[in-house]
């Protein structure tokens, strides 16, 4: 075991067990800093005077590189109950992630940054998807910026070497008849879209509903993101309506995934819609949505979520080989 997989297994099962997610990101931050330690054995000292790194991680580290379980993660195990485990496995086995964004958009990171810090959690491949032209709050991609996006993405994967891939994507609007804001030839150049409702969310639910399912029949859109559309804190927003067997079923027979979306004030669908999907047959993909490297590291949390309903790899895209993500969205009735 190396500190970093310690340090990153020690996060999965404070967040398992419902720990601060301050304490949750302070195993994660000092996961990132070890990279910048040599190899071999190191003392606690030294782990110590790595920035982000305080004496609990230090420990951490300083065992972990001596080739030993370390203390505190022994400890977690041994209390931990075997679905926690099970979810380990599913977050470990994680290939990559459908759902980020770039300082194109609304994120805050060039994509060259967040297709290395994808890299670096272990990922093989990740998804640039940025919003669509009508979320213009979110600097939207025009057609023409979207081209230059493509050659943009291209670049960064010649830079990137053979040992990770950034798939071009987008995450594109569901508008109020179904159908996707993008143009159709642009669509179908991409690797993975990302569907998404980001407006009339307090629709009634019979329209939400035929909209949701025209657009998870479309033959460009992969993902079905942030399907409720619901914010759990500050102030919040409720979940839209609509009729979940319907929408889930379409799901199936399309092999649209269901996002598990991961950020904190989503965490959509809810526990609830998420145990209907599955008893529906969907495939999912557990995303972090992430608009910045750091965010990268919520994706634990869906497959947490994936594991407490008795979700395998097989249902999981983001667990796939990137060779049977993109042959699996060729083969899509």
């Amino acid at each position: 075991m190396n500190p970093d997989e310690a340090l990153r297994r020690i996060a999965f099962l404070l967040e398992w067990r419902g720990a601060s997610p301050y304490r949750v990101r302070a195993f994660h931050t000092a996961a990132d800093a070890v990279r910048y330690l040599p190899p071999g054995p190191v003392d606690a000292a030294q782990a110590g005077a790595l920035s982000g790194v305080g004496p609990v991680t230090a420990e951490v580290i300083a065992q972990a590189s001596a080739g030993e379980v370390p203390r505190y993660l022994a400890r977690l195990q041994t209390e931990a109950e075997p679905e926690a485990l099970a979810g380990w496995d599913l977050a470990a086995a994680s290939t990559g992630d459908c759902h980020l964004h770039s300082d194109w958009s609304d994120g805050g990171s060039p994509l060259e940054e967040m297709a290395g810090a994808a890299r670096t959690l272990g990922h093989w491949w990740a998804v640039l998807t940025d919003h669509s032209p009508r979320l213009t709050i979110a600097h939207g991609l025009s057609p023409e910026r979207l081209e230059s996006q493509l050659e943009a993405v291209a670049a960064v994967n010649d830079r990137m070497g053979p040992d990770f891939r950034l798939l071009t994507g987008i995450e594109c609007d569901i508008l109020d008849d179904g159908s996707l804001d993008q143009d159709e030839d642009l669509l179908g150049r991409l690797a993975i879209v990302v569907a998404s409702v980001h407006s009339q969310l307090r629709s009634e639910p019979e329209p939400m509903t035929a909209r949701l399912v025209a657009a998870v029949r479309n033959p460009h859109g992969d993902v079905l993101g942030h399907c409720t559309g619901r914010i759990i804190t500050g102030r919040g927003r409720p979940q839209s309506r609509f009729d979940a067997a319907a929408v889930f079923a379409a799901c199936a027979r399309a092999g649209t995934a269901v996002e598990i979306n991961c950020r904190p004030e989503r965490r959509d669908p809810p526990d609830d819609l998420l145990v209907q999907a599955a008893a529906a047959g969907c495939r999912f993909a557990v995303d972090t949505d992430a608009h910045a490297p750091e965010q990268l590291h919520w994706q634990s949390t869906g497959y947490a979520r994936a594991a407490r309903i008795g979700l395998g790899a097989d249902r999981l895209i983001t667990s796939w080989p990137l060779g049977r993500l993109l042959t699996s969205r060729g083969s899509r009735p």
